[in-house]
């Protein structure tokens, strides 16, 4: 432990093989009410000052009525897929927000109500009142919880966020905003119409781009080019000072695209986000100060909100550093994993694997395992990370990592320096642990492999395009033998639209990697068809 009970965040920290449980050593009851206000503080964003809200009554009306406004038919151009939205949910669906999880929904699937009653509302719609008025801003779970066969899992991986793309189209609309018309056609107040006059100003000192594909995320652009529009001599001082033609980065050109990382993998790691780049630090704290630069919040406002809210900070951290990854038993009948099969694939694992991604020791290893239930046997009895994150260059597309080298800026940052985060571009990626792999299809850094067998495949065998879609159907959505996308005449029909069309051509999308000294030895396969569904066998149960 570290001054004042904080955890030891600074670089090079060993983690315990078996992972950082129970930071800050509370007993097991204060642990567990922790835990719960943290989940509620990732539902509903606890920063009362964030730097970006919107009026709820006012687009309420505006998204749900046909008051007449003039903008609207503007406001639905800039908002492509708007048009025929008829409930204010479903602009949120559109945004990638999913269903509360339901009252029986328990274990990993279950998450504190707000207010103690299933909201009507969607997961990441975050209530704010400002101004004496009903606002909104979004949460973590944004891109931080997903669908998994009808189950809205906090900690996992939205597989299509359109966060970024919001902040992208609302600045382009905010442009159109003329407070006179609003007033006139959508009855709006004067701490509605405050709101949106704050919104306008904000949204113009921030710098936001949008993802290459839909799936992907772009904050970390959004953080950077953001600090580009700051005063570079006062960005601890003058948060609200921006430039109007911001200093130029390689950002402005390259892609910096990547996947919103699960959280079960934290407690595993000393090194944060899918490059390592982030070498000390709580990754908690870290990511609240980025969400704010990315709002253009004032820094001294969001320092003092941090300083005097640090209990949050440490709840915030208990629960994600408490989510545990779903089971693919909990969807599939357990006799789907065959256990000779999965047996044979801890062999190849061990043998090729291991060293990268670390051991994982099954309950089928244990003496008198033969007793377990099936379903339990296929548990695992302890993961065996390493005490030093790995970043490991295996040749997949570099774009996402040398987009890290623009946020070494935020070093400069008072705030950062004052709570430990350094951030430093690698040559590599981190081999993540892999519990959880079954549910974190697709694969990579920049989500640019459909499926496990495609993976553990060489480079030339993989997709070049796929289809990509929500997994709400077990029987359709889900290629059990692969793990992953169905392919061929097996992609459901919804599936086959652009903007589900993944073209591993793009800039930053390229699938290369992890193939040679790793699943191939001077170009010839490790592994045959069969071996690799013994390995997939075994990675489904983790």
């Amino acid at each position: 432990m570290a001054h004042g009970g904080e955890p030891d965040w600074t670089m090079g920290t060993a983690v315990p093989a078996t992972g950082r449980y129970n930071l800050y050593s509370d007993g097991a009851e204060e642990l567990s009410k922790s835990i719960i206000r943290g989940k509620s503080y990732a539902l509903v964003y606890p920063i009362e000052s964030t730097g970006l809200v919107m009026p709820e009554a006012p687009l309420k009306n505006f998204t749900e009525k046909d008051s007449g406004n003039p903008l609207k038919s503007v406001f639905e151009n800039v908002f492509k897929g708007f048009t025929g939205v008829r409930k204010f949910n479903d602009v949120f669906r559109w945004l990638g927000l999913h269903e509360y999880p339901k009252e029986s929904d328990g274990g990993v699937y279950s998450v504190p109500y707000p207010g103690g009653v299933r909201p009507h509302y969607l997961m990441g719609y975050s209530p704010i009142n400002r101004y004496n008025t009903d606002s909104f801003t979004i949460s973590c779970a944004v891109c931080h919880s997903g669908n998994l066969f009808g189950k809205t899992i906090l900690g996992m991986t939205n597989r299509f966020p359109r966060a970024n793309a919001l902040f992208f189209k609302g600045k382009q609309s905010m442009k159109l905003y003329n407070p006179a018309i609003f007033r006139m056609y959508e009855h709006a107040t004067v701490g509605e119409l405050k709101i949106l006059a704050d919104a306008k100003i904000n949204l113009k000192k921030v710098s936001i781009k949008m993802p290459v594909q839909l799936g992907l995320d772009t904050s970390i652009a959004q953080v950077a080019l953001s600090l580009n529009r700051r005063n570079p001599d006062a960005w601890a001082t003058e948060s609200a000072y921006y430039e109007k033609y911001p200093r130029a980065d390689q950002l402005d050109v390259n892609a910096g695209d990547s996947k919103p990382a699960v959280w079960w993998n934290l407690k595993y790691k000393n090194r944060w986000l899918s490059d390592g780049s982030v070498l000390s630090g709580n990754p908690v704290f870290t990511n609240i100060l980025w969400n704010e630069i990315g709002r253009s919040s004032d820094l001294l406002q969001v320092d003092r909100w941090l300083t005097a809210n640090s209990e949050k900070i440490k709840d915030l951290t208990n629960a994600v550093f408490s989510i545990e990854a779903p089971r693919i038993v909990d969807f599939f009948p357990s006799e789907r994993i065959d256990l000779v099969k999965a047996k044979r694939g801890q062999g190849f694992y061990r043998e090729m694997c291991m060293k990268c991604h670390g051991d994982y020791v099954k309950n089928w290893e244990i003496p008198g395992n033969d007793l377990l239930p099936y379903g339990e046997r296929l548990k695992t009895y302890q993961v065996k990370y390493f005490k030093t994150t790995k970043v490991v260059d295996v040749g997949t597309d570099p774009m996402r990592r040398i987009a890290m080298k623009s946020l070494e800026k935020l070093n400069d940052l008072v705030i950062s320096q004052k709570n430990l985060t350094v951030v430093k571009a690698q040559d590599g990626y981190v081999a993540p642990p892999l519990v959880g792999i079954w549910a974190r299809w697709p694969y990579f850094h920049n989500n640019s492999v459909p499926s496990l067998c495609a993976l553990l495949s060489p480079t030339s065998l993989r997709p070049v395009t796929f289809y990509t879609g929500e997994a709400n159907n077990t029987a359709t959505d889900f290629d059990f033998q692969c793990n992953g996308y169905p392919s061929g005449p097996n992609v459901p029909q919804a599936w086959k639209l652009k903007r589900f069309l993944y073209d591993t051509r793009r800039t930053g999308m390229s699938n290369m990697g992890h193939d040679e000294r790793v699943l191939l030895k001077n170009g010839q396969e490790l592994l045959s068809s069969e071996n690799k569904l013994d390995l997939i066998q075994f990675l489904q149960t983790l």
